[in-house]
């Protein structure tokens, strides 16, 4: 039986600059970071709220096809690579306090039926949702 969600891979640019941008900017903690053999490395973060949710911090290549790789990079480059979404207890205080570290928002805070969202980007061009949440019931997106 499947009882939680324990690692989500994010692919990354550079592992060093990735572990230091979620670390010193965004808070996670580091977790885990192993160097394997043929030069790969398992390295993780973790938010001290939930540390049993592990970032893999991974930049693509082997397993990997050349042609997939290429397309993650590109995907990297151009800021359209899907990231994570993380719960915040002020959305706008958030916001103003990342931006003042130089992370990039594609989008600033706005109301939205479910909370207040903003959109910004990690420093591998990963999309970044951020949600205040408040109770919400499926008539308010009508």
């Amino acid at each position: 039986m499947i009882t939680n969600v324990s690692i989500v891979s994010v692919w990354v640019k550079d592992v060093d600059e990735s572990l230091k941008f979620y670390t010193d900017v965004l808070g996670f903690e580091p977790g885990a970071d192993v160097s394997l053999s043929d030069g790969y490395r398992w390295c993780t973060v973790v938010h001290p709220n939930q540390p049993e949710l592990h970032l893999h911090l991974t930049v693509p290549g082997p397993p990997l096809g050349e042609h997939l790789v290429d397309a993650i990079r590109r995907a990297q480059d151009e800021g359209g690579m899907a990231g994570v979404g993380v719960n915040v207890d002020d959305c706008r205080a958030t916001y103003e306090d990342l931006r003042a570290k130089g992370v990039e928002f594609m989008q600033e805070p706005s109301d939205r039926p479910y909370g207040v969202e903003a959109v910004c980007r990690d420093n591998s061009g990963n999309w970044m949702v951020l949600v205040e949440h408040r109770a919400w019931q499926p008539e308010d997106f009508a």
